[in-house]
Protein backbone atom coordinates (compact mmCIF):
# COMPACT_ATOMS: atom_id res chain seq x y z
CA UNK A 1 0.00 0.00 0.00
CA UNK A 2 1.39 3.48 -0.71
CA UNK A 3 -0.34 5.38 0.66
CA UNK A 4 0.36 6.71 4.06
CA UNK A 5 -2.84 8.85 5.00
CA UNK A 6 -4.19 7.47 7.94
CA UNK A 7 -7.51 6.77 7.07
CA UNK A 8 -6.61 4.29 4.66
CA UNK A 9 -5.58 1.99 7.25
CA UNK A 10 -7.37 0.82 9.77
CA UNK A 11 -6.07 1.16 12.88
CA UNK A 12 -5.68 -2.31 15.77
CA UNK A 13 -4.40 -2.33 18.84
CA UNK A 14 -0.34 -3.08 19.23
CA UNK A 15 1.61 -5.79 17.60
CA UNK A 16 4.69 -7.10 16.91
CA UNK A 17 6.78 -7.09 13.54
CA UNK A 18 10.35 -8.01 13.07
CA UNK A 19 11.75 -6.04 9.74
CA UNK A 20 15.11 -7.41 8.40
CA UNK A 21 15.84 -4.58 6.40
CA UNK A 22 19.33 -6.16 5.17
CA UNK A 23 17.71 -9.68 4.48
CA UNK A 24 19.82 -12.34 5.18
CA UNK A 25 23.00 -10.79 4.37
CA UNK A 26 25.42 -11.27 7.29
CA UNK A 27 29.60 -10.44 7.90
CA UNK A 28 29.47 -13.86 9.74
CA UNK A 29 29.31 -17.18 8.54
CA UNK A 30 27.83 -18.88 12.01
CA UNK A 31 27.39 -22.69 11.34
CA UNK A 32 23.73 -22.95 13.09
CA UNK A 33 22.40 -20.18 11.24
CA UNK A 34 19.28 -21.33 9.06
CA UNK A 35 18.91 -18.04 7.25
CA UNK A 36 21.72 -17.12 5.69
CA UNK A 37 20.98 -19.77 3.04
CA UNK A 38 18.07 -17.66 2.61
CA UNK A 39 20.15 -15.79 0.06
CA UNK A 40 19.30 -18.98 -2.38
CA UNK A 41 15.78 -17.55 -2.71
CA UNK A 42 16.57 -14.34 -4.15
CA UNK A 43 18.68 -15.16 -7.45
CA UNK A 44 21.84 -13.11 -8.36
CA UNK A 45 20.43 -9.66 -6.48
CA UNK A 46 23.08 -7.51 -5.67
CA UNK A 47 21.44 -4.48 -3.26
CA UNK A 48 20.18 -6.06 -0.61
CA UNK A 49 19.31 -2.82 1.80
CA UNK A 50 15.32 -2.06 1.89
CA UNK A 51 14.89 0.91 -0.42
CA UNK A 52 13.94 3.85 0.98
CA UNK A 53 10.96 4.39 -0.48
CA UNK A 54 9.40 0.58 1.06
CA UNK A 55 11.10 2.10 4.31
CA UNK A 56 9.08 4.63 4.18
CA UNK A 57 5.90 2.84 3.56
CA UNK A 58 6.56 -0.09 6.38
CA UNK A 59 7.38 2.72 8.87
CA UNK A 60 4.50 4.68 8.00
CA UNK A 61 1.89 1.93 8.13
CA UNK A 62 3.47 0.21 10.78
CA UNK A 63 2.93 3.75 13.05
CA UNK A 64 -0.79 3.96 11.75
CA UNK A 65 -2.14 0.68 12.04
CA UNK A 66 -1.95 0.65 15.37
CA UNK A 67 -4.44 2.03 18.57
CA UNK A 68 -1.57 2.47 20.81
CA UNK A 69 0.40 5.38 22.35
CA UNK A 70 3.73 3.36 22.27
CA UNK A 71 5.20 1.78 18.97
CA UNK A 72 8.15 -0.55 19.27
CA UNK A 73 10.24 -1.53 16.16
CA UNK A 74 12.24 -4.06 16.37
CA UNK A 75 15.45 -4.37 13.43
CA UNK A 76 17.35 -7.79 12.45
CA UNK A 77 19.23 -9.52 9.76
CA UNK A 78 21.08 -10.55 8.34
CA UNK A 79 23.16 -8.34 10.12
CA UNK A 80 21.46 -4.12 10.01
CA UNK A 81 24.90 -2.77 11.29
CA UNK A 82 25.91 -3.45 7.01
CA UNK A 83 23.82 -0.65 6.52
CA UNK A 84 25.51 1.96 8.21
CA UNK A 85 24.20 4.61 10.48
CA UNK A 86 23.09 6.89 8.11
CA UNK A 87 20.02 4.48 7.36
CA UNK A 88 19.31 4.19 10.86
CA UNK A 89 19.37 8.04 10.84
CA UNK A 90 16.75 8.02 7.87
CA UNK A 91 14.70 5.61 10.16
CA UNK A 92 14.61 8.06 12.64
CA UNK A 93 13.57 10.81 10.35
CA UNK A 94 10.87 8.89 9.04
CA UNK A 95 9.37 7.93 12.29
CA UNK A 96 9.77 11.47 13.43
CA UNK A 97 7.49 12.66 10.51
CA UNK A 98 4.40 10.11 11.03
CA UNK A 99 4.97 9.60 15.11
CA UNK A 100 1.97 12.14 15.28
CA UNK A 101 2.21 11.82 18.82
CA UNK A 102 2.92 8.48 19.57
CA UNK A 103 6.30 7.51 21.59
CA UNK A 104 8.87 5.34 18.80
CA UNK A 105 10.89 2.49 20.26
CA UNK A 106 13.52 0.89 18.15
CA UNK A 107 15.23 -2.48 19.31
CA UNK A 108 17.98 -3.84 17.44
CA UNK A 109 19.71 -6.82 17.11
CA UNK A 110 23.59 -7.35 16.43
CA UNK A 111 26.24 -9.58 16.45
CA UNK A 112 28.15 -6.30 17.48
CA UNK A 113 31.36 -7.09 15.62
CA UNK A 114 31.01 -3.96 13.25
CA UNK A 115 30.06 -1.23 16.50
CA UNK A 116 32.47 1.80 16.95
CA UNK A 117 31.86 5.14 18.67
CA UNK A 118 30.07 6.60 15.30
CA UNK A 119 27.51 3.44 16.46
CA UNK A 120 27.71 4.15 20.28
CA UNK A 121 26.68 7.59 19.66
CA UNK A 122 23.73 7.30 17.45
CA UNK A 123 22.19 4.30 19.47
CA UNK A 124 22.60 6.41 22.65
CA UNK A 125 21.25 9.50 21.36
CA UNK A 126 18.54 7.68 19.80
CA UNK A 127 17.98 5.11 22.57
CA UNK A 128 18.07 2.10 21.02
CA UNK A 129 17.72 -1.31 23.05
CA UNK A 130 20.31 -3.40 21.48
CA UNK A 131 20.67 -7.11 21.68
CA UNK A 132 23.85 -8.13 20.98
CA UNK A 133 24.89 -12.15 19.89
CA UNK A 134 26.85 -13.86 22.83
CA UNK A 135 26.70 -17.70 23.33
CA UNK A 136 28.97 -17.75 26.40
CA UNK A 137 32.64 -17.60 27.02
CA UNK A 138 35.10 -17.73 24.36
CA UNK A 139 35.82 -21.42 24.03
CA UNK A 140 31.71 -21.47 23.50
CA UNK A 141 31.27 -18.77 21.19
CA UNK A 142 33.82 -19.71 18.73
CA UNK A 143 32.72 -22.84 18.18
CA UNK A 144 29.82 -22.15 16.06
CA UNK A 145 30.18 -17.90 15.70
CA UNK A 146 32.72 -17.72 13.39
CA UNK A 147 33.41 -15.07 10.52
CA UNK A 148 33.17 -15.57 6.55
CA UNK A 149 36.91 -17.03 7.19
CA UNK A 150 36.29 -19.61 9.51
CA UNK A 151 38.00 -16.93 12.06
CA UNK A 152 36.87 -16.87 15.66
CA UNK A 153 34.96 -13.49 17.04
CA UNK A 154 34.37 -13.27 20.43
CA UNK A 155 36.90 -10.91 20.63
CA UNK A 156 35.26 -8.55 18.08
CA UNK A 157 31.85 -8.86 20.03
CA UNK A 158 33.58 -8.00 22.87
CA UNK A 159 34.74 -4.57 21.73
CA UNK A 160 31.35 -3.63 20.68
CA UNK A 161 29.89 -4.98 23.83
CA UNK A 162 32.15 -2.20 25.42
CA UNK A 163 31.51 0.53 22.82
CA UNK A 164 27.70 0.08 24.19
CA UNK A 165 28.70 0.36 27.49
CA UNK A 166 31.04 3.17 27.13
CA UNK A 167 28.28 5.28 25.42
CA UNK A 168 25.44 3.73 27.83
CA UNK A 169 23.69 2.11 25.39
CA UNK A 170 21.03 -0.19 26.73
CA UNK A 171 21.64 -3.66 25.93
CA UNK A 172 20.89 -7.17 26.57
CA UNK A 173 22.21 -10.49 25.47
CA UNK A 174 20.75 -12.67 23.34
CA UNK A 175 22.74 -16.27 23.54
CA UNK A 176 21.51 -19.56 21.60
CA UNK A 177 21.01 -22.84 23.37
CA UNK A 178 23.08 -25.22 21.53
CA UNK A 179 24.62 -28.31 21.70
CA UNK A 180 28.13 -27.27 23.18
CA UNK A 181 27.38 -24.59 25.47
CA UNK A 182 24.02 -26.15 26.90
CA UNK A 183 26.24 -28.62 28.97
CA UNK A 184 27.67 -25.92 30.61
CA UNK A 185 24.92 -23.47 31.85
CA UNK A 186 26.12 -21.73 35.13
CA UNK A 187 29.64 -21.02 32.64
CA UNK A 188 27.29 -19.20 30.58
CA UNK A 189 25.16 -17.17 33.02
CA UNK A 190 27.87 -16.04 35.43
CA UNK A 191 30.08 -14.98 31.94
CA UNK A 192 26.99 -13.43 30.81
CA UNK A 193 26.37 -11.71 34.79
CA UNK A 194 30.06 -11.05 34.81
CA UNK A 195 30.01 -9.03 31.68
CA UNK A 196 26.99 -6.87 32.84
CA UNK A 197 23.65 -8.35 31.22
CA UNK A 198 20.99 -7.91 33.32
CA UNK A 199 18.45 -9.30 30.72
CA UNK A 200 19.18 -12.48 29.38
CA UNK A 201 17.51 -14.17 26.61
CA UNK A 202 18.24 -17.83 25.65
CA UNK A 203 16.94 -19.01 22.22
CA UNK A 204 17.11 -23.26 21.66
CA UNK A 205 18.63 -24.08 18.76
CA UNK A 206 17.22 -27.03 17.06
CA UNK A 207 17.15 -27.67 13.43
CA UNK A 208 16.82 -30.62 10.37
CA UNK A 209 19.11 -31.01 8.15
CA UNK A 210 17.82 -32.58 4.39
CA UNK A 211 20.17 -34.98 2.98
CA UNK A 212 19.94 -33.30 -0.23
CA UNK A 213 19.37 -29.33 -1.17
CA UNK A 214 15.09 -28.61 -2.21
CA UNK A 215 14.59 -27.03 -5.24
CA UNK A 216 15.20 -24.01 -3.72
CA UNK A 217 18.87 -24.64 -2.78
CA UNK A 218 18.09 -24.89 0.99
CA UNK A 219 19.15 -27.48 3.25
CA UNK A 220 17.90 -26.75 6.72
CA UNK A 221 14.15 -27.57 6.56
CA UNK A 222 10.79 -26.96 8.74
CA UNK A 223 10.05 -29.39 10.68
CA UNK A 224 7.18 -30.72 8.48
CA UNK A 225 8.90 -30.94 5.45
CA UNK A 226 8.43 -34.52 4.52
CA UNK A 227 12.19 -35.43 2.82
CA UNK A 228 14.76 -36.96 4.70
CA UNK A 229 16.66 -34.77 6.78
CA UNK A 230 18.25 -35.79 10.03
CA UNK A 231 18.21 -33.53 13.41
CA UNK A 232 21.77 -31.21 13.25
CA UNK A 233 24.38 -32.06 15.32
CA UNK A 234 24.57 -28.68 16.88
CA UNK A 235 20.80 -28.80 17.81
CA UNK A 236 20.25 -28.80 21.76
CA UNK A 237 18.98 -31.71 23.39
CA UNK A 238 15.71 -31.93 24.81
CA UNK A 239 16.98 -33.03 28.30
CA UNK A 240 19.94 -30.57 28.37
CA UNK A 241 17.76 -27.60 27.41
CA UNK A 242 15.23 -28.03 30.08
CA UNK A 243 18.13 -28.55 32.69
CA UNK A 244 20.15 -25.65 31.42
CA UNK A 245 17.12 -23.16 32.10
CA UNK A 246 16.38 -25.12 35.57
CA UNK A 247 20.04 -24.41 36.64
CA UNK A 248 19.91 -21.07 35.67
CA UNK A 249 17.13 -20.00 36.98
CA UNK A 250 18.00 -22.10 40.56
CA UNK A 251 20.87 -20.50 40.75
CA UNK A 252 19.34 -16.64 39.78
CA UNK A 253 16.44 -17.56 41.88
CA UNK A 254 19.04 -17.79 45.34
Amino acid sequence: MANHDKKSIKAIKAFHVMAKPTGPICNLDCRYCFYLEKENLYGKKQDWAMPDPVLESYIAQFITAQDAPTISFAWQGGEPTLLGVDFFRRVVTIQNKYANGKKIENAFQTNGVLLDDHWGEFLSANHFLVGISIDGPSDFHDFYRVDKGGAPTFHRVMRGLRVLKRHQVEFNALTVVNRQNSQHPLRVYHFLKGIGCQFMQFIPIVERVASAANPSGLVLIAPRDPHPAQVSPWSVEPLAYGEFLCSIFDEWVR
